[in-house]
């Protein structure tokens, strides 16, 4: 879909400048900073402290994995433990 938007002189000239730094056309890295954006604007719902932090999002199998490990220790009962 083609749409025109005005933007500052100096903002086009470095989002242009970046662009091509990074080997993407205009439209490309106009296109990737948008869905940012957007992406950013959909995890506004999540606990007040991720924006300070992060969400970490990546790591959210890792914590699954250690997680169900330290509950199966705490589970195990070993034998120092019954007597």
């Amino acid at each position: 879909m083609k749409t025109t938007i005005e933007l500052p002189e100096t903002t086009f000239r470095l989002a242009k400048a970046l662009a091509a730094g990074r080997g993407m056309t205009l439209k490309q890295f106009f296109t990737e900073a948008l869905e940012e954006q957007l992406r950013r604007s959909s995890n506004d719902t999540e606990a007040p402290w991720m924006a300070g932090f992060g969400a970490l999002p990546d790591l959210s199998d890792e914590n699954r994995r250690v997680l169900a490990v330290i509950e199966q220790e705490f589970e195990t009962i070993s034998p120092e433990d019954l007597a």
